[in-house]
């Protein structure tokens, strides 16, 4: 989880055309403002106030983008979204975002994965499968991979976890097919549920091929090491 801890802000927009240009590949989050996405995120990170976490859900009104990896050279960018659903927001704000989400989601040629957050007490809502469907045909040709945190998972016992796990899969079974790279994991930023195993899938989702076989060269001659000793 060292890498997660590298997060660091980079910039904020209030429109999608307002982000700057790069080449690095993107992870947006994305959930209601009640589902405890910034939470999340700051969890991941292993920092307490990376991603701005309201007592206020809706508070959240830009884009705001996180550099991961060396400072000097960036190989991943987090992406936070504005939360939504949120009942205070005025309808047009709402509308407003609802279109910068799916422009986002639909349009972002760098977006290499979104990682939606549902509260594990209750199933998908209307407003979650409208944002799913945003991004359902990059998710089905490949594209785009998809996973959902099914948060909040201490408030409920083994049985409810089993039962809400089941009832999400169910839920994403016509996004599933041969090309198609979905998971659905239970997460708790009270307990550290799923923490560490959602931080190293971000990174291998987009880690740079030079890493990967760097990681593995190290392995194998570890390994090598321990059989000569």
């Amino acid at each position: 989880m060292a890498w997660a801890h590298t997060a660091r802000f980079f910039t904020t927009a209030a429109q999608l055309h307002q982000l700057p240009p790069n080449d690095l590949p993107e992870i947006a989050f994305v959930g209601r403002s009640n589902a405890g996405k910034s939470t999340a995120i700051n969890t991941i990170a292993q920092q307490r106030q990376l991603a701005f976490a309201s007592k206020t859900p809706g508070r959240t009104q830009h884009i705001n983008l996180f550099h991961l990896g060396p400072k000097a050279a960036p190989n991943q960018i987090w992406t936070d979204l504005p939360g939504y659903g949120y009942a205070a927001v005025e309808r047009t704000a709402k509308l407003r975002w609802q279109e910068v989400m799916a422009d986002y989601l639909q349009t972002r040629p760098n977006l290499k994965a979104v990682v939606q957050m549902v509260d594990s007490r209750h199933r998908f809502t209307e407003l979650d499968q409208q944002l799913l469907a945003f991004v359902a045909p990059r998710v089905r040709t490949g594209e785009v991979k998809l996973l959902v945190l099914l948060t909040k998972a201490d408030k409920l016992n083994r049985k409810e976890q089993a039962e809400s796990l089941r009832k999400a899969q169910e839920e994403l079974a016509d996004l599933v097919t041969d090309e198609a790279d979905v998971g659905i994991a239970l997460f708790s930023s009270l307990n550290k549920t799923g923490v560490g195993d959602v931080a190293d899938t971000l990174h291998g989702w987009v880690a740079p091929a030079e890493l990967a076989q760097a990681i593995a060269a190290a392995h194998a001659a570890q390994a090598e090491a321990d059989q000569d000793d």
